[in-house]
């Protein structure tokens, strides 16, 4: 059975940081592309990173470009999400998904696997 579990989700100060991570059971990430979007109040999903094959190659969403860092460990199935500086704008439920073959990282449509979604609110 294929599962993302993302993780790591929770309430902090602007300024601070989180890293989440995603979890994967049923597949091995080492096929997959692997991506960060987020969904906030009322506003459609938006890229926030993505990863190639062999982590090699990363990309970011211009509002968290500097400050978010994505990575992954093929060998533990793991994906991680290092958020530092973070903005109250920052606030919304991120999600862990998985892209098979050449499709656009920053296109959600692309995406294979969904997990479920982590909450992340940013407090002044």
């Amino acid at each position: 059975q294929v599962q993302l579990v993302e993780s790591g989700g929770g309430l902090v100060q602007a300024g601070g940081s989180l890293r989440l991570s995603c979890t994967v059971s049923g597949f091995t990430i080492r096929n997959y592309r692997m991506g960060w979007f987020r969904q906030a109040p009322g506003k459609e999903h938006e890229f926030v990173a993505g990863i190639e094959w062999s982590g090699t190659y990363t990309y970011y969403g211009d509002s968290v470009k500097g400050r978010f860092t994505i990575s992954r460990d093929n060998a533990k199935n793991l994906v991680a999400l290092q958020m530092n500086s973070l903005k109250l704008e920052d606030t919304a439920v991120y999600y862990c998904a998985a892209l098979s073959g050449d499709g656009y990282i920053r296109n959600m449509s692309t995406y294979r696997y969904w997990g479920q979604g982590t909450q992340v609110t940013v407090s002044s």
